[in-house]
């Protein structure tokens, strides 16, 4: 079973990164966690399936609550090389979250959660975990359960939200159906815009819109708005709810 290390400093290592204008830097522990509130996750490799889909996007959505409920930075530390990690947040497009490569592994095996996945043939890796650390010291520690295959059941972004605090509120999902040259979309997203919300635009093509629309809401015209899993309407049904919600 991986160390439980709560109460204790982190420990010093170097980290080999690449800054955007292509020159080596050393980034050391100190530079991470000194003075700060900062909350890591680790996981055992940049562009594999759970950590790509699940485990970076969730971190990085819910950055901004991290970052009003006290937190100072959010950590992803794998065992890659500076290349990898570089090119994985361009990948995931994680402005939030600061990516570490470990290249070495030797934070990682400090902390005593490098393990051995040769069988899949990565070599040492980390173990997944989350630890949220204040001025150095690690407060809290979530680490997956030793068994098969790659678990992800405890390190995840909303655990480690609830434990800094249960009531934070978390980002509003907002999504919109929209098509090309669609004036009562625009209204649409500048509506949403003037109610603070950060939206993502879903562009149907003419060919498909409608059986798309149809499939998913029923109806044959766009825009659609969706807020937190609720189907809100159009834009008359969109300025109608704005008018309640205000």
């Amino acid at each position: 079973m991986a160390e439980n290390r709560e109460g204790q400093k982190v420990p010093q290592a170097s980290f080999r990164t690449r800054t955007e204008a292509g020159d080596w830097k050393t980034v050391t522990t100190d530079e991470l966690f000194k003075g700060q509130t900062v909350v890591v996750f680790s996981l055992p490799g940049a562009f594999t399936p759970t950590c790509s889909s699940t485990h970076v996007p969730r971190y990085n959505e819910l950055a901004p609550a991290f970052f009003a409920n006290g937190v100072d930075r959010v950590l992803c530390l794998s065992v890659n090389d500076a290349f990898v990690m570089n090119e994985w947040a361009r990948s995931q497009e994680c402005g939030n979250i600061t990516m570490v490569p470990d290249g070495n592994g030797e934070f990682t095996g400090k902390m005593g959660m490098l393990v051995d996945k040769s069988d899949l043939g990565f070599g040492k890796r980390s173990w997944r975990y989350s630890m949220l650390v204040k001025d150095g010291v690690i407060r809290k520690m979530f680490i997956e359960q030793e068994k098969p295959g790659d678990p992800f059941e405890v390190s995840d972004a909303d655990t480690m939200l609830a434990y800094i605090n249960p009531n934070a509120r978390k980002p509003d999902q907002v999504a919109v159906l929209t098509r090309e040259g669609c004036g009562f979309c625009a209204k649409a997203k500048a509506l949403l815009k003037d109610l603070g919300y950060n939206y993502s635009e879903v562009k149907l093509d003419h060919s498909d819109r409608s059986r798309v629309v149809g499939a998913i809401t029923g109806r044959g015209t766009v825009p659609q708005v969706f807020v937190n899993g609720k189907h809100i309407g159009g834009l008359e049904e969109l300025q109608q709810w704005a008018k309640k919600a205000a």
